[in-house]
């Protein structure tokens, strides 16, 4: 049976460069994105797109059937500096479509889920440098309470109903073709938008804070090839610890300045700050790399180089 893919949550920051490069991997008509709602995106034409509610298990289970979908890919999520805002709708869409879609799964209607996790699991008791994979994980967030819930949802169904499920703890992801969705790591992308089009930013991290990022090119492809690993390969069933780099704002300031000299920063830190406190500020992804040879092609120089020229391209 030929892999069919469902993208919940597919217009949002990764959902809509991973809708892409599934397309390109699978087949156009081998691959359907979703959504509550469509974005304007040129990517969402390309292809079958429905409109779904991911707290819908019936709405779910009829697109799975319609489509004759193998894999999903549940990418709706309310991030975390958006959740703590409406930490009651927060809980019910990330916990609630994820056990939708482990119990399809569980029922047999989807032979395979992949399921974002996130550093948010991680808090201020967590080891800051190089947070092993397995470690205190005490989250202060409602987005990493739910992350954390739904990684040791996903071993339980993985352990108990032998569910094939797979999951990978993203680091802040940047990228130009999609805004962010609401994160604490969301100043890593604006302040590219606005070096290019303004010259200069106002972030609301403090300059020093140091956090683990990566560009999506890497993020998309962690996430198809941890999907297309052996089984056996797949050893943890929480959620792998993935890593690429590290940097604060003031050290990605100055890289931006390199290409665009004029550059100017200053710093207002908000309620974001407090959420970027509890974070790493970076991660061993030996495990992963280990268990199905994940490694990152992208340092701070290409990404930036990478930002800058797509950047000025469509905005300027």
């Amino acid at each position: 049976m030929s892999t069919k893919v469902l993208i919940i949550g597919a217009c949002g920051q990764i959902g809509t460069e991973l809708t892409t490069a599934l397309r390109n991997t699978y087949g156009f008509s081998n691959v359907v994105a979703s959504d509550i709602r469509k974005s304007d995106s040129e990517v969402f034409n390309q292809g079958a797109f429905e409109l779904l509610d991911a707290r819908d298990k019936d709405a779910i289970k009829s697109c799975i059937e319609k489509h004759e979908i193998t894999d999903v890919y549940l990418m709706a999520a309310l991030l975390s500096a958006t959740a703590e805002k409406n930490p009651d709708f927060a809980w019910d869409l990330n916990m609630n479509s994820l056990f939708h879609v482990l119990n399809l799964a569980k029922e047999k209607v989807i032979q395979k889920v992949f399921w974002p996790s996130s550093i948010a699991v991680f808090g201020e008791n967590s080891p800051k440098k190089n947070t092993p994979q397995h470690t205190i994980m005490e989250p202060s967030t409602v987005y990493g309470i739910s992350k954390l819930s739904g990684e040791r949802w996903c071993e339980y169904y993985h352990k108990n109903y032998g569910v094939d499920v797979r999951s990978i703890r993203y680091p802040g992801i940047i990228s130009w073709k999609a805004n962010p969705g609401g994160g604490t790591t969301d100043y890593a992308v604006e302040i590219f938008h606005e070096a290019v089009q303004k010259g200069s930013y106002t972030c609301f991290l403090q300059e020093d804070t140091a956090l683990p990022m990566m560009f999506m090119d890497d993020a998309v492809r962690a996430t198809i090839n941890i999907m297309n690993a052996d089984a056996a390969s797949v050893k943890v069933r929480s959620s792998y610890n993935i890593a690429a780099i590290s940097f604060t704002p003031a050290e990605l300031a100055t890289a931006i300045q390199e290409l665009i000299p004029e550059f100017t920063i200053a710093y207002e830190p908000d309620s974001r700050q407090k959420i970027a406190d509890t974070w790493p500020e970076s991660i061993d992804d030996t495990t992963a790399t280990n268990d199905w040879n994940w490694s990152h092609d992208f340092d701070m120089k290409a990404i930036v180089s990478e930002m800058i020229s797509n950047l000025q391209r469509v905005l300027v």
